[in-house]
């Protein structure tokens, strides 16, 4: 019974330590210090060391909570709507608000290595299954590759500024780009032949001042 208890309180106080740190860096920016979050969780520093090793152990557990939350459910919904093209254009609206309003957790995140293979497939994946069905319906090009979308998405982030708070310029490309989606004549040039994940290492995606 006592092993259990402290168990839970682990559990607890590992939940408490990521939630203050995804908390911190949205107040504080992607350099706030494992001594703040610990102040914000109003748990010992050395607690968290010992839980999380260092403070790229907490950005990225606090990451991976993030995504699976708050990213990952917008993807997974859009892959059982009806209507798969309306389903991919919010699908990708809504994931690119939540990434633009988490940017110093993602430019923490991408310093700490939280951007995995893994995250990047359950991303990629479910947007695929919708993009298929979407072509079937012939409400999008029927050349475009899942890859796009992540280009699509990489490409609206990186139009963030410091003069524009309100992201009117996000906004404003993001439906650009999206719109770029419409079954066209003309056939897109190929794709490069090496496989790789835009999330995560693209030079775009490291240039994005978030």
């Amino acid at each position: 019974m006592h092993e259990q208890r402290q168990r839970a309180d682990a559990l607890r106080n590992a939940d408490k330590i990521v939630r203050a740190a995804i908390a911190s860096l949205r107040e504080h920016g992607p350099d706030v210090s494992l001594e703040e979050i610990a102040r914000h969780a109003g748990i010992g520093s050395a607690t968290v060391y010992r839980r999380f090793g260092d403070r790229d152990g907490v950005i990225r557990a606090a990451f991976q909570t993030y995504f699976a939350e708050e990213v990952e459910p917008l993807v997974l919904a859009a892959r059982d709507a009806d209507d798969a093209g309306r389903a991919l254009t919010e699908a990708m609206t809504a994931s690119v608000e939540t990434l633009a309003a988490h940017r110093a957790l993602l430019r923490a995140a991408r310093m700490s290595g939280a951007f995995t293979v893994d995250i990047a497939a359950r991303f990629m994946g479910p947007l695929g299954v919708v993009l298929a069905r979407a072509q079937r319906q012939g409400v999008v090009r029927r050349d475009l590759i899942v890859r796009d979308l992540a280009a699509i998405l990489v490409m609206a982030l990186a139009t963030m500024h410091p003069g524009d708070p309100g992201c009117d310029d996000l906004r404003r490309y993001l439906a650009l780009l999206l719109s770029s989606l419409r079954p066209a004549d003309d056939e897109l040039p190929a794709p490069s032949a090496r496989s790789h994940h835009i999330l995560d290492s693209s030079p775009a995606s490291r240039q994005i001042d978030f």
